[in-house]
């Protein structure tokens, strides 16, 4: 029986390079904050030049590898989770607006991540982190009518109770889907009067955290979003 043919895909110079200087990353061979080495350097490494160099460095770049600045050399990013986040930011914000269905699947995931950060909180907030989320709380009530304002603090108070967690891969993700979901974050937050319900339901999941409420506190978070979801709208 005759084998399928098997093309070999001719690749870029750029392409080559870029692998070559990720493995140089991922090897541990350049660590965060060195720099990379010249083009001069690269070119005779590799024997390629400076376009297929440069091409190769801004896709470093563009994937958070490195950082480049005008006249110095590129410098290698220590990676975290929400730098990683940071690069899907653009797209993630093109998907939502091309589609009805994400922002309702985001805000879903969302409410379901947040009930076990709830319940995550609610075994582990210090006097210190209940201090925290209270403070956030009076901020936002001092913001009222300043819709800007009301919703970074929103944004603050939700990602504070992640941080309880110590997880910065949570942090990041809270982060993340709030970033978005700003997108949609309507003015109906502000000229309905919604505001007081929700400072109230804030007061109310802090009470809940305090005593460590497990199931409590996810309750009153989830009656929460349930809610708010409508305030995140085309």
């Amino acid at each position: 029986m005759t084998q399928p043919l098997e093309q070999i895909v001719r690749r870029k110079l750029s392409d080559e390079v870029f692998d070559r200087l990720e493995r140089m990353i991922t090897s541990g061979e350049l660590q965060p904050g060195d720099e990379m080495p010249s083009e001069r350097v690269l070119m005779e490494r590799f024997g390629v030049g400076r376009p297929a160099i440069r091409e190769a460095m801004q896709s470093l770049a563009n994937k958070g590898l490195v950082s480049i600045s005008h006249g110095e050399r590129a410098k290698v990013l220590r990676l975290t989770a929400k730098s990683i986040f940071r690069q899907v930011d653009l797209t993630a914000k093109i998907m939502l607006s091309q589609s009805s269905d994400s922002l309702e699947y985001l805000k879903s995931a969302r409410i379901f991540f947040e009930r076990g950060m709830a319940r995550e909180a609610a075994q582990r907030a210090s006097a210190n982190d209940i201090a925290d989320l209270r403070n956030v709380i009076e901020r936002q009530r001092m913001s009222l009518g300043r819709a800007e304002e009301f919703i970074d603090a929103d944004m603050e108070f939700h990602t504070r109770i992640a941080q309880i967690s110590g997880n910065p891969i949570y942090v990041a993700v809270s982060e993340a889907m709030l970033a978005w979901l700003k997108e949609y974050h309507t003015e109906m937050l502000i000229w309905t009067g919604k505001e007081k319900f929700t400072l109230a339901e804030h007061d109310e999941i802090v009470d809940r955290l305090a005593a460590n409420d497990v199931d409590g506190s996810e309750t009153a978070l989830l009656k929460h979003l349930e809610r708010s979801r409508a305030l995140y709208a085309k």
